[in-house]
Order: C-alpha cells, then structure tokens, then sequence
C-alpha cells in the first residue's frame, strides 16, 4: 500500500471504481450508482481509513459486504445509501459481536465502493484487500473460503428491508442458498458474509488490491486514449504488481451480444469481429464476468486470469452488462494473483469448474 494513502476520500474515488472496472473482468456490477452513494456517506461522514492487513489484529473481527446477484438488475433496482450499513448493523446483532474493520468481497466494480460506503456509514475502516484480486461469480471462489473461512453465519438485506440469515455446512452449499434469495428479492441483495478473525485475513486475502485499484484509475484517467497507447502503461503498472503480465489480445467491433439471466446470474456470449478483417472472430463467454476468450478455436486467455474489455477510443473499461452491439473495443488479458494459480484454489477457478473443456494454461504461456 502506498505510504501516503492511508484513507478513502471524495478524491479517490473516480480512480477506485474506474480502476475496479478494469480488474473486474466485467463483473462486480456498475459501479456508477454505488460510488455516488459512496460519495454521500463520506460526505456525511467523513473519509475512511484504509488498513493495511498486515496492521490488521490477529484478534480482530472482520467483516466481508457486498452485493450478490446479476450485475444486470443492477442497473434497474438501485442501492440506498444505508443499505450496506444496515446489513452490518444487522449482522452485529445476529451474530452478538461488534465489527473492527470492513472488508471486500471482490475489487470488481460497484463492490469495490460499497465496503466503503458501509465503513463510513458505521465509522470503521476498510482493509486494503480483497477476496479475489478481480471479479468471479460464486461465493466459494474467494480466497476466503479457498483459504478455511467459513461463509456463515451470513446475513443478507434485500432493497424493501427484509432479512434472511444463513447458516450452512459448506461454501457450495451457502451460495445456492443467497443465489435463491437475491432472485426472490428481485435479483440483487446486500450481504454480510465470511467472518474471520484479524489472523484469518492475513493467511486469505488479496493484499493491496484497493490502493492498486486507484492507481490503476489514475493510470486510465491520465493516459485516457486510443486502447493500443495503453499497453506499455499497463505492462509497467502491473509488472511490479501482484498480477504480471498484460497482453493485448484483439481490437474489433462487437457484432453480438446475448446474455440472459439464470439462475441468479448473467449468463452469454460475445462476438468481436477484428477491425481489418484479417484474424478470425473472437468469443468471450459471459457469467457475470468474462470468462473465455478464444479467437477462433484456439483459447487466447481463461479464467483465473483476467480478461478486459474496453472502449477501443478512450480505454475506458466495460462492465459486461454495459457491453453493446456496435461497440469498438480492446481486449486485454492480464494474469491472475499466484494465490489462483495454487493447486487448492484450481479446485474451484480453474476452467472447468464453469463446465469449459480445457485446461488452465497461464496467460503468458498462451
């Protein structure tokens, strides 16, 4: 973490969710609406702290928040400002024990900026990390479940107030059970999940995710332009990074787009049609997240690593509920945190744990 950057304010914000966009690989939801309920409840409150794990208490309590649901209803049934306070108030009285510090799901998009909103909202301080470096579709995904933390006791809020709290064997098991409730609640909730002590983040979490999201936000704000300019920048930034290397995979026109929901999630495919009509078509399959390039039949970048789309024009990232027929992209792809690559996180990342028939290959292999 930046030595400088010791809080989350007004300032920071813009870089967070644009840079969270990039890391997101699509998913985690828009960020737009997230970061100007953000942006209220620091205005009312106040900047928050941003820790460090390694300062974190081994004693500590520590609670992940975010939304769970299709990034699509995102864009229709919109959070309030004191949703994701009311769920750790909720939770503090569910679970009888008081919360030190707030923590991310996933440094994807808007639940990147909804810790945040939680944390000033209830005056705590948000851990400069998360549970996947990126964004991924299913609770057991987290390097908080790869690593031992168990999903419940779990309480989850829903748009009109009501409440439901979990209590389940495994992790597996825990997100059929909220992927059911966000569907009957409209298709998005807010969820309290995954507790652990101080000592249990440190041994799971991505570290440095937060701090690393704004200076990618910053890095596409000040080299805002055609995609192809963005690569040395980005190879720079990310070649002293947890992540590694970062390619340019294929600049096209997206000639289709088709996502549908299902069960619980945004589920489809795109197709890009290179600009010079020389290479084949390249796919990316969708849930919630980009999952599978392949230009043609050859496999261009897979799941763990990450796959990002954006404007060809500005570089901005796009979420792939906001990705649209016409739109003229690039696609990156980027490696994934070394923890994805460990043998007990393949058992839930790798290829075809999302029913793909291939083996992983590392993306600076491919």
């Amino acid at each position: 973490m930046s030595e400088s950057l010791t809080h989350i304010g007004l300032e920071q914000l813009d870089d967070l969710a644009l840079g969270s966009v990039f890391l997101a690989t699509g998913g985690g939801g828009d960020p737009y609406v997230p970061k100007l309920i953000t942006a209220e409840a620091i205005k009312q409150f106040g900047p928050v702290p941003l820790l460090d794990p390694k300062d974190v208490a081994d004693d500590a309590f520590i609670v992940p928040v975010g939304s769970v649901g299709a990034p699509t209803v995102s864009l229709e049934l919109l959070p309030s400002v004191e949703d994701a306070a009311k769920t750790l108030i909720a939770f503090e009285k569910f679970i009888g024990k008081t919360i030190d510090a707030v923590a991310s799901f996933e440094i994807g998009g808007g639940n990147s900026v909804i810790p945040i909103c939680a944390a000033a909202a209830k005056g705590l301080p948000v851990i400069d990390g998360d549970g996947m470096g990126r964004a991924l579709p299913e609770a057991q995904m987290m390097s908080y479940p790869i690593g031992g933390v168990k999903p419940t006791p779990a309480l989850a809020y829903d748009y009109a107030g009501n409440q439901a709290t979990f209590e389940t064997d495994t992790t597996e098991t825990y997100e059929r059970h909220i992927r059911a409730f966000s569907m009957a609640a409209g298709g998005m909730i807010t969820a309290a999940e995954h507790a652990m002590t101080g000592r249990q983040l440190k041994d799971t979490v991505i570290p440095g995710t937060v701090s690393f999201s704004i200076k990618m936000g910053e890095l596409l704000r000040e080299k805002r332009g055609q995609a192809d300019t963005l690569l040395k920048p980005l190879q720079d930034l990310f070649a002293t990074s947890i992540y590694g290397q970062c390619k340019l995979l294929y600049t096209g026109k997206v000639i289709d787009k088709s996502t549908r929901i299902i069960g619980g999630y945004d589920i489809g495919e795109a197709t890009i049609a290179d600009f010079d009509g020389q290479s084949e078509n390249m796919s990316v399959n969708i849930k919630n997240e980009y999952l599978l390039a392949k230009i043609g039949d050859r496999v261009a970048a897979s799941v763990p690593d990450l796959i990002t789309i954006v404007d060809f024009e500005t570089g901005t990232p796009i979420n792939a509920e906001r990705l649209r027929f016409g739109h003229r992209v690039a696609v990156f792809a980027t490696g994934c945190p070394d923890f994805y690559r460990s043998e007990t996180a393949m058992k839930v990342v790798a290829p075809r744990c999302f029913g793909f028939d291939i083996d992983y290959v590392p993306v600076e292999d491919l």
